[in-house]
């Protein structure tokens, strides 16, 4: 069982600036690429990019043409809608670091998903936004996946997004929670108050928890992953549907997240 979960996706836009040498375009580039990824596999419009770029159709169109041509985005079916292109992912191969990572941790989320019988995810930081890395399914019978490999989130936007946004230091994390509220519009139960208490629960407790908050009868927990090097980039997480959620399932989840990230901080890189 998979319910329907997902938000409609709109773009959190930095203050950018404007440039004659050629950076505008690409920085125009990767933020519609960003845009593109966070739609996942139901693909995006070029008027949806549009509006959410607040770009002219006629630049977008110019882009998307040029990376179409390029490999970076291909337009299936019909060709009324854009995804990421096969080049995206070959070129995310010859990442050394992001590789290693993923090889890494990939046993701790399939151990955290066995373990917990719900779905498993390695959440990154990637700017004002985490991205999922890894994801393991558990073995509950009622299956519950609120995001996918690839698909992107703003920190505080879920467990592991809001572990991640709780590593960062105050004055960091207050600048994020200023960056993204406009983007917290499209749910309607999260605001920066929210999220900020949402934070304050990671930084007293070590996890992050999100009930019904981001997807309705979703409960979701997250703990970041510490690193040697500075702060913490990864978090663990779990999403379960509430039906599967118990104060004893709640007690064993943190047991287990935490359990299964001290085993993986003992693998030598």
């Amino acid at each position: 069982m998979k319910p329907a979960m997902k938000p409609k996706q709109t773009a959190v836009k930095a203050a950018v600036p404007a440039g004659t040498d050629g950076t505008q375009a690409i920085r125009r580039a990767g933020a519609m690429l960003r845009t593109i990824a966070k739609a996942g596999t139901d693909g995006i419009s070029l008027a949806e990019i549009a509006r959410a770029e607040e770009l002219p159709r006629s630049t977008v169109h110019r882009i998307l043409k040029c990376l179409v041509e390029e490999g970076f985005v291909e337009q299936p079916g019909d060709g009324k809608r854009y995804q990421m292109g096969r080049l995206i992912h070959e070129l995310g191969l010859t990442s050394a670091s992001g590789s290693m990572e993923v090889a890494r941790w990939r046993h701790v989320v399939e151990a955290v998903a066995r373990r917990t019988g719900v779905t498993s995810y390695l959440m990154r930081r990637s700017g004002v936004e985490s991205v999922c890395i890894v994801k393991a399914d558990g073995n509950s019978l009622v299956r519950f996946v609120p995001v996918e490999v690839g698909q992107r989130r703003l920190l505080g936007v879920g467990a592991g997004a809001t572990a991640l946004l709780a590593a960062l230091e105050p004055g960091q994390t207050e600048h994020v929670i200023h960056t993204i509220t406009p983007g917290l519009a499209r749910y309607p139960r999260l605001d920066a108050a929210s999220v900020r208490a949402a934070v304050k629960l990671v930084r007293r407790s070590g996890f992050a928890i999100s009930q019904g908050t981001v997807v309705d009868d979703g409960f979701g927990m997250g703990m970041a992953v510490p690193d040697a090097g500075g702060q913490p980039h990864l978090a663990i997480s779990i999403a379960a549907h509430a039906t599967l959620v118990t104060e004893s399932a709640i007690s064993n989840w943190k047991k287990v997240i935490a359990e299964e990230i001290q085993l993986g901080l003992r693998v030598k890189p």
